[in-house]
């Protein structure tokens, strides 16, 4: 069974305060076996707007939202039987730290990501990609392309607003909760969407063809390679991600629809570093490297080779584990409103946030928020000095101010000041 800690050189050093007595805590340990115009924001419920300019007309279309016809869903249900094995998330060997840092944010998304960074051929896409089976079911407003949350009016897409305020009701369905992949060399219509301006203008009929924003809202969207994606894009992600709204303006046309989502990125930092303005926006920061024990090499090349030989049989082999784990992250989401943490536990997060110069608050709410996911995925309705140990690394650690004659890693230098200050 591998530890929560994984075997990071944060962890080890963590380890060695979760050792001393004082901070043993009887409550279970959590283990598993191996995210040109006026902008309108639509907060108003502004739907889509033709504004006057030279000529002597004005025409609003309030519909903008595309229907998802039953050819469309028809497909989704054939793709869901026929698309390729996805690797269990059970099967990943060590690298703990990363699953760890997924597992609590898909239990609280207002984490707000994770970063993955690392060598080659460590399983990062690989991991972000095999959360999928875990992903729970949420509520959505059926056939709505943003996947609009019934219960929250910010998460609603125009229509459903109107049909809310109206006092329609609505058609509620289960689904799980959608992983879009960012492809690097997606275009901005792609990501944002796109207007047909003719249609717009000649019909006045829905013009608006929702983008993968649209589809990631109130799930996860994953970017590979993120340190290489287009300036333009990394922009629009910015934004989307800071409003929870994304705006579309072409030709005096100006459309809104709710973009919240959990946004995941990895990459390779020899391949170049992030935008400052990017990598503060991560909730959590998760660095993994290469596995150099080789009797665990030797597993995962096993475990490897057993999947791509039979995936269905590989997959069944996991089934248990799996379920037992998505049932845990269930939990863990419905007890997660009930977790305390104790004012003394947030002053000195404060504390150690302030000592290490970290800019903003980002820092200090992101750790509480993890610490309660811990908490909770712990079975646990109070979190403890051990939980806050395990995820301050992650959530501080790309937030420090780099030194370039600085030579100790800087998760290190976060445990160092948590010792400090929680001693």
């Amino acid at each position: 069974m591998a530890s929560v800690l994984g075997t990071s050189s944060s962890a080890i050093l963590a380890s060695r305060f979760l050792s001393s007595p004082s901070s043993k805590t009887s409550s279970p340990s959590f283990s598993f076996n191996p995210g040109q115009g006026n902008v309108n924001r639509l907060y108003g419920g502004t739907g889509i707007q033709v504004k006057k300019g030279r000529s002597q007309f004005h025409v609003a279309v309030t519909n903008v939202a595309t229907e998802i016809n039953s050819v469309e869903q028809d497909g989704k249900l054939k793709a869901k039987n026929s698309q390729r094995p996805v690797y269990p998330f059970a099967a990943i060997v060590g690298q703990d730290e990363m699953k760890l840092c997924l597992l609590l944010n898909v239990i609280d998304p207002k984490i707000g990501g994770v970063m993955i960074m690392g060598d080659r051929g460590t399983g990062k896409s690989t991991t972000v990609r095999s959360l999928v089976d875990l992903l729970p079911e949420i509520k959505v407003v059926s056939g709505d392309p943003y996947n609009s949350d019934p219960e929250d009016p910010e998460s609603m897409g125009v229509e459903v607003r109107e049909s809310v305020l109206k006092g329609d009701q609505l058609s509620v369905v289960l689904t799980k909760i959608n992983m879009v992949d960012l492809p690097l060399g997606a275009t901005e219509d792609r990501v944002c969407g796109t207007i047909d301006i003719e249609k717009a203008l000649t019909e006045g009929v829905k013009a608006f063809e929702p983008g993968l924003l649209a589809k990631a809202n109130r799930g996860i969207l994953y970017v590979d390679e993120v340190n290489l994606l287009d300036d333009h894009l990394v922009d629009v992600l910015l934004d989307s991600a800071a409003s929870g709204w994304n705006t579309v303006e072409r030709e005096g046309i100006s459309i809104s629809h709710p973009a919240r989502f959990i946004l995941i990125g990895s990459g390779n930092p020899e391949e170049g570093e992030l935008r400052p303005q990017l990598l503060d926006r991560f909730g959590m920061h998760a660095q993994v490297g290469t596995v150099r024990d080789a009797e665990l090499r030797v597993k995962i090349v096993e475990e490897r080779s057993r999947f791509d030989k039979n995936p269905n049989e590989f997959r069944e082999s996991y089934e248990a584990e799996q379920e037992k784990l998505q049932q845990q992250i269930t939990a863990a989401r419905s007890t997660l409103s009930s977790v305390q943490i104790d004012h003394e536990l947030k002053v000195k997060i404060s504390k150690v946030c302030s000592e290490l110069n970290v800019d903003g608050l980002r820092g200090d709410i992101v750790t509480n928020r993890a610490a309660k996911a811990l908490a909770a995925l712990k079975g646990r309705d109070k979190v403890s000095t051990e939980d806050i140990a395990t995820v301050i690394p992650n959530c501080l650690r790309h937030r420090l101010r780099k030194d370039p004659l600085e030579s100790i890693d800087s998760g290190l230098l976060v445990i160092e000041k948590f010792y400090e200050v929680f001693n």
